[in-house]
C-alpha cells in the first residue's frame, strides 16, 4: 500500500498537468490563447503536432505542476504523513519549480511526441493509439523528473503502472458519463 501511495503522490503534479490543458481551455481568459505548439507547421504533407497541442496548454500544465509540487513541499515541511507517503524524495531539499516545472512539462512533450508519430501513421487528432496514448506521459514525466530525483527502478515501475491504470479507469469513466466518445 505504501508503494501506491507513493506512485499516486510523486506523479501527481504530472498527471494533473496532464489535465490542464483541458482546463485551460474553458477558462475565457485563455481561450483565445490557443497558438499551436507546431505554429501550423506541416513535414512530409501532415501537420506537426495538431491544433489541440498547444502553448496555452503547455505552459498551464507546467504551472500546475509547479503549484503542484509547491503544495507537496509544504505538506511534506509540516506533515509526517507527507513525509512517510514521499519515502526517499526529499521535498525540503528539492527545488520543485524544477521537479513540478520537469513533471509537468515532460507529461505534455510527452504526448505531444506522441501525436507527432500518430501524424505520421495518419492517425487523426482524438483517435485513440493504445496503448500509447495512455502511456506517452508517464514516459515523459518519469524521464524529464529524472534530472532532479533519481527513484529504484521498483518506484518507476509502479508509477508506471498505477498511473496507467488512472489512465484507463478515467478514460472509461469519461465514457460513462458521457464527457468522452469511447471507452479508451
Amino acid at each position: 500500500m505504501s508503494m501506491i501511495l507513493f506512485a499516486l503522490w510523486f506523479f501527481l503534479p504530472a498527471g494533473l498537468a496532464n489535465s490542464a490543458p483541458l482546463l485551460a481551455n474553458r477558462i475565457p481568459w485563455l481561450r483565445n490563447f490557443k497558438t499551436p505548439l507546431d505554429f501550423g507547421r506541416h513535414w512530409r504533407g501532415k501537420r506537426l503536432l495538431g491544433n489541440n497541442k498547444t502553448w496555452r496548454g503547455l505552459l498551464f500544465g507546467i504551472a500546475i505542476g509547479i503549484a503542484t509540487a509547491w503544495l507537496q513541499q509544504i505538506l511534506f515541511n509540516n506533515f509526517a504523513w507527507a513525509q512517510t507517503i514521499s519515502q526517499d524524495v526529499d521535498y525540503s531539499s528539492i527545488n520543485v519549480i524544477a521537479l513540478g516545472g520537469l513533471l509537468g512539462a515532460g507529461a505534455l512533450l510527452g504526448d505531444a511526441l506522441e501525436s507527432f508519430f500518430k501524424r505520421r501513421i495518419s492517425i487523426d487528432p482524438g483517435e485513440s493509439w493504445f496503448p500509447l496514448d495512455q502511456a506517452d506521459y508517464i514516459v515523459g514525466g518519469l524521464l524529464a523528473s529524472s534530472l532532479v530525483v533519481s527513484l529504484t527502478l521498483q518506484q518507476y515501475i509502479i508509477v508506471f503502472v498505477i498511473w496507467f491504470c488512472l489512465h484507463l479507469l478515467s478514460v472509461y469513466t469519461g465514457y460513462i458519463l458521457g464527457v468522452r466518445e469511447r471507452p479508451i
